[in-house]
């Protein structure tokens, strides 16, 4: 009997020791392996992740893995993205990431376009230079153009259609694809035009005004004007801003609309059929004149950047920084439904209708489509808008010019013009300032505003 007891002794002392054992190879096993995480790993088109590849790797938890992204050929490495918590440097091709839980990340690139930027006789590019670059796509470049003693600054050409303002000597280009641009220079003579109902204006290189037309109200009446840096024309009235920020007006004034003596601050202006309106620095605009349809309440805007170039016979139109437009006035023909508009870089309006030129170089419009002013949809490569009574006007990169809508009197007979870098829309008329300083001008001359001849003063 004790044999047989002992036997079963050992046996049960036997298996304990066997579990006991076993139990400890597992938490040794355990305490050997530790805890384990998943790294899965990708990239977006443009390149690939050489180190340590892509996919799903399972990894120790607090192991430090090496991160090589390599961009192909036309591409680069823009960033790490998803969860990049533990990435040392997230802008990094070459970094490490300290794996302490399941990670999902993605290696970015992008795709790069080269901008070739030169310049024309009497001036050149500061910022960035001039030569070939190389960005990627979507970058917000600085163009920076300084004109020589003698000449002065005309537009950028060629690529222009991303340029958020093709005729400012400081501006910005959006890369989008490969571009070629230009800085112009030319020999002052006029730099700008403006067309009212019956008059033109033009503003000189030397801040001096001229003026030709209707002048029944004294809205030719700009010969005493200096310092000016940008000219407008309203129906009846001439406004004029000058390089401090003030402004000045002549003409008919009959609901105020020329009561712009104390405005200070301005960097733009523009002029309807019976209203002023004024863009402050800090982004708030201004207005004077006729307000029967609500043209002047404009108080609580803010973030504008640009206002109309013809303000709207009764309507007042604003673009504001995100490139959203804003409309105040009358609406009976719909020109102030303009809340859905995206991307817009410039507006012009008139009395029945407003337009938009966008970024990428097309148009939209709104309003009455009597004589087809609206019909803009299928126009490219344009650089600026204007805005007549019934016509509609396209200036295009290349310096043609298109028009459509009523052309009693001619007006839109431009089909022939060249080398315009700036275009004007009279009530019944178009002018258009050529690249040398000259000018040509279509449509009703009862009052000879389209006898522009002699304005070409070197």
């Amino acid at each position: 009997m004790k044999i047989i007891l002992g036997s079963r002794r050992h046996r049960f002392v036997a298996r304990v020791s066997i579990f006991l054992i076993m139990v400890a190879l597992i938490a040794v096993m355990a305490g050997c392996g530790g805890v384990k995480y998943d790294l899965t790993i990708a990239s977006t088109a443009g390149g690939s992740v050489t180190t340590p590849g892509e996919g799903t790797f399972t990894c120790d938890e607090g192991e430090e893995v090496n991160l090589v992204a390599e961009a192909d050929e036309g591409y680069r490495f823009v960033n790490w993205t998803g969860d990049v918590d533990e990435i040392a440097g997230v802008e990094d091709v070459t970094t490490t990431i300290t794996v302490n839980d399941d990670y999902s990340i993605t290696a970015e690139f992008v795709k790069q376009y080269d901008l070739t930027i030169s310049s024309t006789e009497g001036g050149s590019v500061t910022t960035p230079g001039e030569g070939t670059f190389t960005y990627g796509y979507g970058t917000v470049v600085n163009l920076v153009a300084v004109a020589k003693e003698g000449y002065q600054f005309v537009n950028w050409t060629c690529g222009v259609g991303t340029i958020a303002d093709f005729r400012a000597i400081a501006t910005t280009i959006i890369i989008n694809g490969d571009y070629s641009i230009t800085a112009n220079f030319r020999v002052p003579s006029i730099s700008m035009v403006a067309a009212g109902e019956y008059h033109t204006v033009g503003l000189k290189s030397d801040g001096t005004v001229v003026a030709v037309g209707d002048n029944r109200g004294g809205q030719c009446d700009v010969g005493g004007w200096r310092g000016i840096t940008q000219a407008t024309a309203g129906d009846w009235h001439t406004v004029g801003l000058r390089s401090n920020g003030t402004v000045v007006a002549v003409g008919d004034n009959r609901w105020g609309q020329c009561d712009v003596g104390g405005w200070r601050g301005i960097t733009q202006v523009a002029a309807g059929d019976l209203h002023t309106v004024g863009l402050k620095s800090d982004g708030t605009v201004v207005a004077v004149g006729d307000n029967r349809w609500g043209q002047c309440d404009v108080s609580g805007w803010t973030n504008i950047t640009q206002v109309a170039l013809f303000a709207g016979a009764w309507n007042t139109v604003g673009i504001k920084a995100d490139g959203t437009v804003i409309a105040v006035g009358n609406n009976t023909y719909g020109q102030c439904d303009v809340g859905d508009w995206t991307g817009i870089v410039q507006v012009a309006a008139y009395a029945i209708h407003t337009v938009g030129l966008k970024y990428d170089g097309t148009v939209v419009a709104v309003g009455e489509n009597g004589w087809g002013i609206c019909n803009v949809g299928g126009w490219t490569c344009i650089t600026q808008v204007a805005t007549g009574a019934v016509h509609t006007v396209g200036l295009r990169s290349n310096g043609t010019v298109v028009a459509v809508g009523n052309n009693e009197w001619g007006k839109c007979d431009v089909s022939d013009w060249a080398d315009i870098i700036q275009v004007a829309a009279g009530a019944w008329h178009t002018v258009g300032l050529r690249d040398d300083g000259t000018l040509v001008a279509v449509g009703n001359n009862d009052y000879g505003q389209c006898d522009l001849g002699d304005w070409t003063l070197k």
